[in-house]
């Protein structure tokens, strides 16, 4: 196993350890991370609240469902993420819910951007630390596969988009980012993510 994969292992949580961390930080009016600020946490207490949400609301498709069990490896997903990014907020609960239909064959560990530089520093997304970064590895070998993020597709097309026209981001770019994974439901997360799943355990055979 590599030794940066070794190492985030060993530095990573359980989607319920990840949540109850962010839960216990902002009793602490605190955020994951290196950087604190009032706009960080605040960040966090929204997307905690996102993310309960998920938790009741998204669901998994029959055929998406079927899709995952019929994997014929096991694989382990890293996820980089912090507690303020939005759009971790919104995958995360979509990515727990998919792994609890793969019938074992997915066993997440997620691992904090700030606390892992090296290895956030591979999976790099245009040269920035885009997060979240969903990394999937081989079980048995312990070796990199494949990677997907920080956003789907039509929410990073909303993105690029916005910043071709205005210039950069700001509270309305974000409204209109939260609005598309509201409508999307977490469909277009699931499908790119199976679809890479898929195309893996073929060549992995």
């Amino acid at each position: 196993m590599k030794k940066w994969i070794a190492k985030a292992l060993f530095n990573s949580h359980s989607y319920f350890e990840y949540r109850k961390l962010i839960t216990d930080l902002l009793k602490e009016e605190k955020s994951t991370g290196n950087e604190q600020s009032t706009a960080l946490t605040n960040y966090s207490l929204l997307n905690e609240t996102r993310m309960n949400c998920l938790e009741k609301t998204s669901k998994i498709p029959q055929e998406n469902a079927q899709a995952l069990k019929s994997l014929r490896h096991e694989y382990i997903w890293i996820v980089i993420s912090e507690g303020w990014c939005g759009d971790a907020a919104q995958v995360l609960p979509v990515f727990d819910k998919m792994v609890a239909e793969s019938d074992g064959k997915i066993d997440m560990k997620i691992v904090l951007r700030d606390e892992n530089e090296e290895l956030m520093n591979l999976f790099l997304t245009n040269k920035d630390k885009s997060i979240p970064k969903l990394i999937v590895i081989n079980k048995q070998t312990g070796g990199a596969l494949a990677h997907w993020g920080p956003r789907p597709k039509g929410a990073a097309d909303l993105i690029g988009n916005y910043k071709k026209a205005h210039g950069a981001l700001d509270e309305t770019a974000k409204t209109d980012l939260q609005l598309w994974y509201f409508h999307d439901k977490g469909l277009t997360t699931q499908s790119e993510v199976i679809d890479m799943m898929l195309d893996l355990d073929k060549e992995e055979e």
